[in-house]
């Protein structure tokens, strides 16, 4: 009995991940294809005032949208994926001890 109940919580909680998992896959596309539309229509806007395309692509507002959507999206993805995505999670801290102590026992036999 108790074995099922841990199962079913184990499905519920791998059930919940792919959902958020999902969720920011679909953002992420969502974040694509509207800043890809958006900056094509203020670069076409831009050089139908009198810009050059290089102004045009250059200017910040064409990018403005996607870089401050952005900082979002870098919100949304470490709130899925965490500080672990990164590297720093308890992994790497074991790894990076062992590998100082590996250099230590090097750097003794040398001396």
């Amino acid at each position: 009995m108790q074995q099922d109940f841990t199962e079913g919580q184990n499905y519920i909680r791998a059930k919940k991940r792919v959902k958020e998992i999902k969720g920011f896959y679909i953002h992420l596309i969502v974040y694509v294809l509207v800043n890809l539309f958006l900056s094509g229509i203020i670069v076409y806007g831009l050089m139908k005032s009198g810009d050059t395309f290089k102004e045009a692509l250059t200017n910040f507002g064409t990018y403005s949208t996607a870089f401050f959507w952005g900082i979002g999206m870098f919100f949304h993805w470490l709130g899925v994926f965490g500080f672990k995505s990164l590297g720093f999670g308890k992994d790497w801290e074991d790894r990076k001890i062992q590998e100082l102590m590996e250099k230590d026992k090097k750097h003794k036999r040398l001396e």
